[in-house]
């Protein structure tokens, strides 16, 4: 026998030795309610029932059951699902870029006290990374920051602690695994802060003219000259890059992304929250606002200090550019459309997983368990473990920075500023050459790169993205609930919808005509829904690079599939569901019935 399987033995045995009520616990019951010293004897006598007499009071249960293994049963299921987790991968290589660049100009900062443009403060940084490495609040409490004490979203640091809390449920975010962040001096992050570049140009452009736009035909020319875009190592980009598949994602070659409108059906279908109407329109942002493009502004940013604010457009569209998406992003809560497509899919009656043990029954069906109810439930909680997950990537495992600093060393580098950082004299020459650089020193002036947001990115590191964790694990919820590999038209079409575009101006929506519109699946749009929403902050919000959000997605797929695994184990009915990963592969998830 192992030494997991002894211990769990021995914890299982030991649960089943009656336990002695500890004196607190009789003081607790002494205190509770109002009751008196009398209620609790020095022998331990059942309580009467705290509301009624002895009328009330029943020898048992109305349905007998076996009361002296559930506690046993249940401490069994729980330490065996805890010996199943136990993965120790080690310490998790990084790219290297923080040991060649010792002004710490090739890994994030933001937030931290910084002396120029590229440049943090060497204090603060010593203050930042000795927080990281001791775990302890009260080195946390005492990182020099930029903004000490200062208002806003960026004048203290998002969140680091979360790198280091445990769960109780899934693989533990230590033991989660994702290749390390592409260097700062690679062909590959330069080919995807070039497609920045683009996306601050094109941030206005609306989807449905990506076809007729000359910009985007310029933007498609560009990165198809990149070396990384052209090369054999590109798993990342469609190619050749086409205004049909312009800004989209890719896991698989020819994938769910690249077919349809742009935009996913769950990001524009209307629906019921309960009896509440879901008519997905929302708040914009008035075009032709751009941030953080002078080196003023760009540096107190850096430091934590933002003086800008975003003008709100006052008439509700339907999502229809970039913008629009980067407005969706900077306030959504992370699991938002992902619970509103579940939402969807329950009200176009999309039918269950094909495994759910459900479908065929005469006598019953789920609620609390294997029902869109239990969907419902599910999906808030992968989120918190998916961001758990994706904190230890980054600020732990990568602490990669994000595509404003990436420009901030272009900046420095052609304007030759006195401190050089070290990593700007390391770009590769494509981003140099680009004709999106070239286009945004045209339009803008400057070679920063232009943001959605006043603060521009968040105050944590940008590899994975949080939005992009929460859509992995959150859509492989939904496919343990529901058969991705249905159509999705003719779900539509029985509602009273069709596959639907947004117009415009965003007005209102219209029938999208296009001769793949037969060919769409629930589990393609899902793909789509997770780039749009992660892409929608990172590229079209100027805030998180494309590796960044296709490896979070990823990751958050293990994170899910790996809570789903442990959930399994505890339902009493028993199954074996199917769900198809983003890569094309399945996954079985079986529960046998009770632990």
């Amino acid at each position: 026998m192992s030494e997991a399987s002894q211990a769990t033995e021995d914890r299982v045995l030991h649960a089943k030795q009656p336990k002695v009520q500890s004196k607190s616990r009789r003081s607790f019951l002494t205190r509770a309610g109002g009751l008196g010293a009398a209620a609790v004897a020095s022998t331990l006598v059942p309580l009467e029932p705290l509301l009624g007499g002895k009328e009330s009071r029943a020898e048992a249960a109305v349905i007998s059951y076996n009361d002296k293994t559930r506690a046993a049963t249940s401490f069994a299921y729980r330490t065996a699902t805890a010996a199943l987790e136990y993965v120790d991968l080690g310490k998790l290589p990084d790219n290297g870029d923080a040991a060649a660049y010792s002004d710490h100009s090739g890994s994030w900062s933001k937030v931290l006290l910084h002396d120029s443009i590229g440049i943090v403060n060497a204090s603060s940084w010593a203050s930042f990374t000795k927080a990281l490495a001791s775990h302890k609040f009260s080195d946390f409490q005492n990182i020099i920051v930029g903004n000490p004490g200062g208002s806003g979203s960026t004048a203290g640091l998002n969140g680091p602690q979360g790198a280091f809390a445990y769960d109780l449920e899934g693989l533990d975010p230590f033991a989660t695994n994702i290749p390390a962040a592409p260097t700062i001096s690679s062909n590959q992050t330069a080919a995807e802060q070039v497609e920045h570049y683009w996306g601050a140009l094109l941030r206005d452009v609306t989807f449905s003219q990506y076809a007729t736009s000359s910009l985007a035909a310029s933007a498609c020319a560009d990165l198809n000259n990149l070396s990384f875009i052209k090369s054999s190592s590109n798993n990342y980009f469609p190619y050749p890059v086409t205004p049909a598949n312009l800004f989209r994602g890719q896991i698989t070659p020819g994938d769910g992304n690249v077919k349809g409108p742009y935009l996913s059906q769950f990001m524009v279908q209307p629906t019921y929250f309960g009896s509440q109407p879901l008519n997905q329109v929302l708040q914009d942002f008035v075009p032709g606002q751009n941030f953080m493009t002078d080196p003023t502004g760009y540096l107190n940013a850096q430091n934590g200090i933002v003086n800008q604010s975003i003008a709100i457009d006052t008439v509700f569209r339907f999502l229809n550019s970039g913008r629009s998406l980067a407005a969706y992003t900077h306030v959504d809560a992370l699991h938002q459309a992902y619970f509103v497509a579940a939402l969807i899919l329950a009200g176009i009656h999309a039918p269950l997983n094909p495994g759910n043990p459900y479908i065929g029954s005469r006598s019953e069906h789920g609620f609390e368990t294997l029902s869109p109810v239990d969907a419902f439930a599910t999906i808030p909680e992968m989120a918190t473990r998916a961001l758990k997950a994706s904190w230890f990537h980054k600020w732990v495992v990568n602490l990669r920075p994000r595509p404003e600093e990436y420009g901030a060393l272009v900046y420095a580098y052609l304007n030759n500023l006195s401190p050089m950082p070290q990593a700007a004299q390391h770009l590769h020459s494509d981003v140099l050459n680009s004709q999106g650089l070239a286009q945004t020193l045209s339009t803008f002036g400057t070679s920063l790169l232009p943001q959605a947001f006043p603060e521009g990115a968040p105050g944590h590191p940008c590899y994975p993205t949080g939005h992009g964790t929460v859509a992995g694990a959150c859509i492989a919820a939904l496919k343990f609930f529901f058969d991705g590999s249905q159509p999705i038209r003719p779900l539509l079409l029985a509602a009273g919808s069709d596959v639907m575009m947004p117009s415009d101006d965003g007005s209102q929506l219209i029938p999208y005509t296009g001769s793949d519109r037969d060919s769409l699946t629930i589990n393609g749009e899902l793909s789509k829904l997770a780039f749009n929403v992660s892409f929608g902050h990172g590229i079209h919000a100027g805030i998180h690079f494309r590796s960044s959000t296709q490896q979070s997605i990823l990751l958050g797929e293990q994170v899910g599939i790996s809570v789903l695994q442990d959930r399994a184990k505890g339902y009493n009915e028993p199954f074996t569901i199917n769900i198809t990963k983003f890569d094309g592969t399945t996954v079985a998830i079986k529960s046998i019935g009770t632990p």
